[in-house]
């Protein structure tokens, strides 16, 4: 696991944020909180994390977005410093289940199938519209094909070996135009859960959604 800070101005809140499949920083440098230091996480072919980036903070925040909500689902439990707040965007703590998550036929295909074009595919389906995807293309992730390959490779391989996670996600936003995730499944996931989840008219890629978890939502709070 990838762990950059994006913003870090000694503050004594750090907001940690789990990305997606396939993400890199490229995606959330646009974002700046005004009252908490911000650590992005991406790159799930190992879910090892360097605890020492936590030290001199009082308070701790969450943020996963799909694939990054079941990476901090496992990783999140073991950290030295417990989540005022865990939000969860499009995604669920199942990433490869055929009621809480993404269908295996799906994930394999995406698995198998995977190239320049495909994934070109997958980026135009999780913006939702031609207007978000044009908005998208200026922050598109930087990463090798093969990398990516092999991330998918490795979530499908812990999902089966690591044991049921711990954490308690706070609350849930479910994009009702999600392509990737199917909406009804996270809604499944959650409910099984327990944990309030609120729907909102947005994409897998949700713009809105981001600007007030990743930004506004740590102004002045």
């Amino acid at each position: 696991m990838k762990q950059i800070f994006l913003q870090r101005n000694h503050c004594h809140r750090l907001l940690l944020i789990f990305a997606g499949w396939g993400a890199d920083e490229t995606m959330f440098r646009q974002y700046h909180p005004a009252d908490s230091d911000m650590l992005l996480c991406y790159d799930y072919r190992d879910l090892a994390f360097d605890t020492n980036v936590l030290q001199g903070y009082s308070e701790l925040n969450v943020v996963g977005w799909s694939m990054g909500v079941w990476a901090a689902s496992h990783v999140v439990p073991a950290l030295p410093l417990r989540p005022k707040q865990c939000i969860a965007i499009n995604g669920t703590p199942f990433p490869i289940d055929e009621r809480r998550g993404i269908p295996l036929r799906i994930f394999q295909g995406t698995l198998d199938g995977l190239t320049d074009i495909s994934l070109h595919k997958f980026l135009r389906r999780m913006c939702g519209d031609t207007a978000t995807f044009r908005r998208f293309l200026s922050v598109t992730p930087c990463r090798p094909l093969e990398e990516l390959r092999d991330e998918l490779c490795a979530i499908a391989k812990l999902c089966g070996q690591l044991p049921p996670h711990t954490l308690q996600w706070t609350e849930a936003v479910v994009g009702r135009k999600d392509n990737i995730i199917p909406p009804a499944n996270q809604l499944n996931a959650w409910a099984e859960l327990h944990t309030s989840a609120q729907a909102t008219d947005e994409p897998h890629y949700p713009e809105v959604t981001f600007t007030h978890y990743l930004q506004d939502l740590w102004t002045n709070n």
